[in-house]
């Protein structure tokens, strides 16, 4: 935290200095001051100091340069991302050191300033650690509490949690010296910070105190970060809808402070909460483009993980090896040890279990290893992927080390119940039943499974939320939170439901399932749905005729009508970009179009279905529970949810609560 102090403030610029200029240059000072230590308005701040440095320097006022390039640094390390305005700041600072007394504490709060901006870029924290000794051997308060702050963060990476957690301390004692507000508001940030980084069960109860200081006077930088805990903590508790919307008001919140994270958390907080939704295949638009901002820090590599895992999860494995192959390097250990490195680690160890890459998996289990007694918590508490024991057991399963996964696994689940985190503590117990399955051990994975759908029945159902004209929040497909929904990514579906989901092989079952699902609570025969699978795959002509007409005409003359509807609704998903919408009626569209070319023969005469009904109804049953069992495999809950709503007989139909 680099703000002005008084006596630079009462300073009086050289002889001959134009008096209503050093009036201004006063005034965008002690503006300046306000927005960044009493408001936390960064945006303000950078706006008023940058302004008072151009005065400054075309008066020949040194020390109002050197308050002003320290106020232009803001809060935090490395707010300034682009390479113009990183160079900038750190040319203010230099010529400011350039006129100063070499041993003034202005000239030390630069060097502090100058070597934390550079230790952060080069993951490294010799330079600044070293002024923070002279700065505490100095007579000079706030040279101490900036060195503190800055310091710490430089030291987020998960090797330094001692280190953090007395630096935070001290800087809550300083703040008492400086008599700054913000000094101790950061000093308690750092502190919650800290204790959700270590997997503190009393890191709450530090956020409650920093919430209570927040209430009396709100200040936009430091409640920024709150309100990101916030979206991190309704993760935790599988609030996945109640989260998306707290990442909203995030972000704006973000924005109104003029902090350059504002985006970045909201892509951070979005990767978190569809990848437990099951749905991170959606991103990989969004996480190709944040790769590539010049608003990502230079040291945070967890949107090219997260992009590894959503490309090869969308089946576009190719994209998703070149980002894993890029986040390696020529040593995946050379990766910075940021903020963001647990996460990020956490996304290599899943891309590589997807892609088989042993080699990748390896490297990952041995770097996380020391660390697997922490948390997977990205940047300042925003994001949480639960225990680091997690990416271990998945590492280890790629590397075919089945009886170490299980072990890893089954500590996973024990800590992320520790951490209330319950979308991880699925997320674990499901890896852990596969891991099982895979070391022969199938009646401790069925308990495993049975010990999910208990919890899934004991979990609180999701708050129904209104939309803009008022209507219950609906998924993909237009149905309602309950109702599962099925999208094709090429030759794979993937099921949802509950804020779950899962790929699919594509089969026969699963396009009758696909069918069913699109028309909710509507029964469609058994033959329909053979007729209209028999077209779509191009089977051959059916040759033998019996006397039952596949469509009779009302039946055909609706399903034309739907057709029309089916159509218009395509146009406008489309126009609104409304891509899972859209796939959703190309499906039912599809399968209609085979259902109408099916029935019909030469010059359209109804085509006679040759075996009868109890043959239809005996291969659509069979197909469709050979398709329920792969997904069942794959995700027990979503599997238990369908083999009770989907019926299959003479009629056949999917019946959501």
């Amino acid at each position: 935290m680099n703000n002005v102090d008084a006596p630079v403030r009462d300073a009086p610029g050289p002889a001959g200095h134009n008096a209503p200029r050093t009036g201004e240059l006063r005034t965008l000072l002690d503006e300046g001051t306000r927005a960044v230590v009493d408001d936390g308005d960064l945006r303000t701040g950078r706006d008023r100091f940058e302004r008072a440095y151009r005065i400054a320097e075309s008066a020949g006022d040194e020390r109002a340069m050197a308050v002003a390039a320290l106020g232009f640094g803001g809060l935090w390390v490395h707010e300034h991302r682009t390479v113009a305005r990183s160079v900038l700041l750190e040319s203010q600072i230099r010529r400011a050191l350039e006129l100063l007394e070499p041993q003034s504490s202005l000239a030390l709060r630069l060097r502090i300033r100058l070597a934390g901006e550079g230790d952060y870029r080069s993951s490294d924290n010799t330079a600044v650690l070293t002024l923070l000794q002279l700065a505490r051997s100095r007579r000079n308060p706030m040279a101490r509490a900036e060195a503190l702050s800055l310091a710490h963060h430089c030291l987020v990476g998960p090797e330094h949690g001692a280190l953090r957690r007395e630096l935070a301390a001290e800087l809550v004692a300083e703040s008492f010296r400086t008599s700054r507000r913000s000094d101790l508001l950061m000093g308690l940030l750092w502190q919650t910070v800290d204790m959700f980084l270590d997997g503190d069960p009393h890191a709450e109860r530090c956020l409650s105190e920093l919430r209570g200081l927040l209430a009396e006077q709100d200040h936009l930088a430091v409640g920024f970060v709150v309100s990101a805990m916030e979206v991190m903590l309704a993760v935790r508790a599988g609030r996945l809808d109640e989260a998306e919307r707290l990442a909203s008001a995030c972000t704006e919140r973000g924005i109104a402070a003029g902090d350059v994270n504002a985006t970045v958390w909201q892509a951070a907080q979005l990767v978190t909460i569809r990848w437990y939704q099951g749905r991170v295949v959606e991103l990989v638009p969004l996480l190709s483009e944040v790769v590539n901002s010049p608003t990502l820090s230079a040291v945070d590599d967890h949107a090219l993980a997260a992009l590894a895992v959503a490309a090869v999860t969308a089946g576009d494995r190719r994209k998703a090896a070149s980002a894993l192959a890029t986040l390696c390097g020529r040593d995946l250990g050379d990766l910075p040890r940021s903020s963001s490195w647990m996460v990020t680690m956490h996304g290599v160890a899943e891309a590589a279990y997807l892609l088989n890459d042993t080699a990748t998996a390896t490297r990952a289990y041995e770097l996380l290893s020391p660390y697997g007694h922490l948390p997977m918590v990205g940047s300042l508490a925003v994001a949480c992927f639960g225990s680091a024991q997690h990416a271990l057991g998945v590492a280890a399963l790629t590397m075919g080390d089945v009886d170490r996964a299980v072990t890893h696994l089954r500590d996973a689940v024990r800590q992320n119940l520790a951490l209330a985190h319950w979308p991880a503590v699925t997320a674990s117990r499901d890896r852990l039943a596969q891991a099982l399955v895979r070391a022969g051990r199938q009646a401790e994975a069925d308990a495993v499974r049975e010990e999910m759908a208990v919890a899934a029945d004991e979990a609180p159902a999701p708050a129904t939320t209104e939309g803009p004209g008022g209507s219950a929040s609906r998924g993909p497909n237009g149905q309602g939170q309950h109702a599962a929904f099925c999208t094709r990514l090429g030759r794979k579906w993937r099921i949802g439901f509950g804020g779950r989901s899962v790929l699919v092989e594509h089969s026969v079952g699963m396009l009758h399932l696909v069918v069913l699902i699109a028309n909710p609570r509507q029964e469609i025969r058994a033959v329909d749905l053979a007729a209209g699978l028999t077209a779509l795959n191009g089977a051959a002509e059916h040759t033998a005729l019996s006397g039952q007409p596949v469509l009779d005409r009302v039946a055909t003359q609706e399903y034309r009508n739907r057709l029309a509807r089916l159509r218009t609704e395509l146009e406008a998903f489309k126009a609104a970009d409304d891509q899972e919408r859209a796939a959703a009626a190309q499906v039912e569209h599809d399968w209609l179009i085979g259902q109408l070319a099916g029935a019909t023969g030469l010059g359209g005469r109804p085509r006679r279905f040759p075996e009868g009904e109890e043959r239809s109804r005996v291969a659509v049953s069979k197909a469709v529970r050979r398709a329920l069992d792969r997904i069942t495999a794959a995700d027990p809950v979503i599997g238990e949810h369908l083999r009770h709503a989907v019926h299959t007989g003479v009629r056949c139909s999917y019946w959501p609560e």
